[in-house]
């Protein structure tokens, strides 16, 4: 279930990372690990010092003492010797511990962003049709890609190297206060200018990093709009226009990322002018305490040791601030995604097969200011052909979607078989019609697998059964690999023909009870459009049918035809192709607003 909205973004992802919690724990509990080797590490020198020098009273740790053979502990040679094994023990173990916490918190962290990800796309694919229009393809595909990744660097790369370096801190902290109080509050002290560095300079941060992220969205957004009309690019010759608006964002860029650079560098450079004040403090008074007698050499450089270790993980965070802060905007970004309203329920009513009766009651749909249907009402008994015309942005496209639930109208209902269509289940009623598109989309796979697109499971005698009553069995058989053909990215290796062929063999294949057709035939030759059109006699057999169309031939055994202009629909019959206004039944007439010139509503 996913978080409130409300919710604070740190909650969330902890909510997201739930599910491995066992992993995220496991790498904190070997990270912690760190904390007594952080102990360790400058223990050594000290007793290698102290020992040599013979200037400590205890050159050797009790922990350390109770380990040595009796007699040890006298011989400078002994001492020098353990202390030499236990820096290799302290780095061996060191090593060991990275390598297991590597590879755990790889495993941890990639199936985090995979799930993210996969979250994010499942939810992007269940939002309304009408968001997908207002919104910028590319930017989505940069939130999935590019900006899910932020849940593993926050969660594994930054919450567990936080806590670990906090009980690193305390451990090391009580240690120095158990050997000189003094040095131990000035440590402490530095911490204090250091939060506050970086607590001003958090919203800046955060702020550059979300204007750089959209920056590189919208420069993704032109590479793809290009490569996507490349033919178009190349027939005018505007390759120099599109490099130079490229190249505009590419510079925008640039600038937010030097300028991110800047309170970066700005940043590390406050960071490291504290912690050197403070090092060089520590040092100052703990060479006068080594001159009067209350610490030793060597337990002077086991503070200067501790020092260095306790300012290190503050250092660290702080010059990575920057990119942290980036990947909060990236997981803002994630979660935005995620908290946009998806289409209506898909549970309902459910519903096997539908006889395809259609009826409008006074729908009414407006995109913006603009009325697209303004009360439309109309009958379509199930088997009919219903034909609908109209210019370009008229909203042609809009009432078929009504159908699949693509629109909900804003008023009235849209009933299948006596049934509105909010109260089917929403899978069960999108399974009730097949499309067949003016520019079909083909995926880049084989024929085979585009054709059984709508049935998977479908097996290849249905397959080719589908391809024969669409006839494109004939020119399938004629390609090298038959079936097997790959047709490249959106069907680019087959002709505009062939490939709505093919998604007409995908129409077959799912033997839905109501068709919708747009523009089936507008992109096709006559001698292609007449093998479709006898295709369609036959596709159309027994189904409700709607078809979007200019073209006569396509229109000349349509049984009911709907014209929209300007939010209104008139509905006329055979024998009464073009009637006079007056003579049309037609609904009532819209607000000045619905005679708006907008084409946002698309056809």
């Amino acid at each position: 279930m996913a978080a409130p909205e409300h919710v604070p973004l740190g909650l969330r992802l902890l909510h997201q990372a739930r599910p491995y919690t066992a992993h995220v724990v496991g790498v904190l509990a070997l990270s912690l690990l760190s904390a007594p080797l952080a102990l360790l590490t400058p223990v050594p020198l000290q007793m290698a010092v102290d020992s040599l020098t013979g200037a400590g009273t205890k050159p050797v740790p009790r922990f350390l003492a109770a380990l040595l053979p009796e007699g040890a502990l006298a011989s400078q040679s002994a001492v020098l010797v353990a202390a030499i094994c236990l820096l290799v023990s302290v780095a061996l173990l060191g090593e060991i511990q990275n390598l297991v916490i590597t590879l755990l918190r790889t495993h941890a962290g990639e199936h985090l962003v995979l799930d993210l990800r996969t979250r994010l796309f499942r939810h992007v694919q269940r939002l309304p049709i009408r968001w997908h229009e207002r919104t910028d393809t590319a930017d989505t595909a940069y939130r999935i890609q590019y900006d899910a990744p932020a849940i593993q660097f926050i969660v594994i790369d930054s919450v567990i190297p936080f806590v670990t370096s906090t009980v690193t801190v305390i451990a090391m902290v009580c240690v120095v206060v158990s050997l000189d109080w003094v040095l131990a509050v000035v440590a402490v002290a530095v911490s204090a200018p250091l939060y506050i560095a970086t607590r001003l300079e958090r919203r800046p941060l955060r702020q550059r990093s979300r204007e750089t992220r959209a920056i590189d969205s919208t420069a993704m957004a032109v590479v793809q709009e290009v490569l996507g009309g490349l033919r178009v690019v190349k027939a005018f010759g505007q390759h120099e226009r599109e490099e130079s608006r490229f190249l505009a964002l590419a510079l925008r860029s640039l600038e937010s990322r030097l300028r991110l650079a800047g309170l970066e560098g700005a940043l590390g450079l406050t960071v490291g002018l504290i912690t050197a004040a403070g090092g060089a403090t520590v040092l100052y008074l703990g060479v006068h305490h080594v001159i009067g007698g209350v610490l030793t050499l060597g337990e002077l450089l086991l503070v200067m040791g501790y020092l260095g270790q306790l300012q290190q993980p503050v250092r660290t965070i702080s010059r990575k601030m920057a990119a942290v802060q980036s990947h909060l905007a990236g997981a803002e970004r994630s979660f935005a995604l995620l908290d946009e309203a998806p289409e209506g329920s898909r549970s309902g009513r459910p519903l096997g097969r539908a006889h395809g009766a259609i009826r409008f009651v006074g729908v009414t749909v407006s995109q913006g200011e603009r009325i697209v249907l303004d009360g439309a009402s109309f009958d379509v008994p199930a088997g009919s052909r219903v034909c609908v015309i109209g210019a370009s942005g008229a909203g042609k496209t809009t009432l078929v979607g009504l159908l699949t639930r693509f629109y909900d109208p804003d008023a009235g209902e849209v009933l299948l078989d006596g049934v509105d269509v909010r109260d089917y289940d929403l899978a069960d009623l999108r399974r009730q019609l097949a499309f067949v598109s003016q520019d079909p989309l083909l995926f880049s796979t084989t024929i085979a697998e585009n054709i059984a697109y709508g049935r998977p499971g479908a097996t290849i005698a249905e397959i080719v059964a589908a391809a024969q009553a669409a006839n494109a069995h004939a020119f399938i058989e004629r390609l090298p690999q038959g079936y097997a053909t790959l047709v490249g990215e959106r069907g680019a290796r087959l002709s505009g023909g062939e490939r709505q062929r093919i998604a007409l063999a995908r129409a077959f294949l799912c033997d839905a009870p109501i068709l919708v057709l747009d523009e089936p035939t507008s992109a096709v030759d006559a001698a292609t459009e007449a093998g479709i059109l006898a295709a369609l006699d036959t596709l159309l057999e027994g189904r409700t049918s709607f078809l979007i169309t200019h073209r006569e031939t396509a229109r000349a055994h349509c049984d009911i035809e709907l014209r929209l202009e300007d939010g209104r629909l008139y509905v006329s019959h055979p024998g009464d192709r073009a009637p006079p206004p007056e003579a049309d039944e037609r609904l009532p007439t819209p607000s000045p607003v619905g005679r708006s010139a907008s084409n946002t509503a698309g056809d």
